[in-house]
């Protein structure tokens, strides 16, 4: 089980610094809307730290369009809501040597990308989107050993922890997710990969552990589904991590609430 908590603490309290800002084309009236300026969790997701956003916006917007979805974009990228913050931002600004804070995003209520993003109409979307990640990543872990033995109330806990950001509550349960399967290690590990600049998501079979016993490190795990990328860097939650670490020592400790691993290759 993850027993390093300082390290969970730092990576809970994880935050970026963002400015809103409505599209010129959508704004109705004389009046510029001010940019609107948010600190937001990187383990989050859009729609659950957006609702001040909204708010601000939508008055400047044609009112035959302010019920309609509100979306975001950066540089033309429309973001994937469904995908945590912190992803969203080391895979769009890392070409760019990392972008200066604040993130400047793009706020759309108009011409919503269909063929981009997927629909968000409420709530209980994220929350299905998210509990579907968990039980998938224990599936890979336990063989559906744990998440499925677990009660609706702790169910509960895991998303209100995450929704109110609350870290005692979320790992109250999670911790029971970050247990070994059957010894010292998962039975897969959990892994979403990315290249920086492309939303596109790859996932192959990762065991934490090769043939002869040994952990398998982030370094191996790169040379088999990179092959032809030559020394390629890896960053999660805006590190760079190290090619010599262990990729079950990063599930236990790096995952993101999902408990995926979120990989961006540059």
């Amino acid at each position: 089980m993850a027993n390093d908590t300082e390290i969970l603490h730092y990576l809970w309290n994880g935050k970026l610094a963002v400015c809103f800002q409505l599209d010129e084309q959508e704004i109705h009236g004389i009046q510029n809307p001010e940019p609107f300026y948010l600190m937001v969790p990187r383990m989050s997701y859009f729609p659950l730290v957006c609702d001040k956003v909204k708010k601000h916006f939508v008055k400047h917007v044609d009112p035959e369009k302010q019920e309609m979805e509100m979306w975001l974009e950066f540089k033309n990228i429309p973001l994937k809501w469904n995908n945590p913050i912190g992803v969203l931002y080391d895979l769009f600004t890392r070409d760019d040597k990392q972008v200066d804070l604040p993130w400047k995003i793009t706020v759309h209520f108009d011409n919503f990308p269909e063929d981009q993003l997927l629909r968000c109409s409420c709530r209980e979307s994220i929350e299905s989107n998210f509990m579907s990640s968990m039980k998938e990543a224990d599936m890979l872990k336990h063989r559906s050993q744990v998440f499925s033995t677990m009660q609706r109330h702790q169910h509960n806990q895991l998303w209100t922890g995450l929704l109110n950001d609350k870290f005692d509550q979320f790992w109250s349960e999670n911790k029971k997710l970050m247990e070994p399967f059957e010894g010292s290690y998962f039975k897969h590990i959990p892994v979403h990969f990315y290249r920086s600049g492309s939303s596109v998501m790859t996932q192959t079979l990762v065991k934490p552990v090769s043939d002869d016993g040994n952990h398998i490190t982030l370094g191996e795990l790169m040379k088999l589904n990179y092959p032809s990328v030559d020394n390629p860097k890896v960053f999660t939650h805006g590190i760079c991590i190290p090619h010599e670490t262990p990729v079950q020592w990063m599930s236990e400790h790096m995952s993101y609430l999902d408990n995926f691993l979120h990989l961006v290759v540059i």
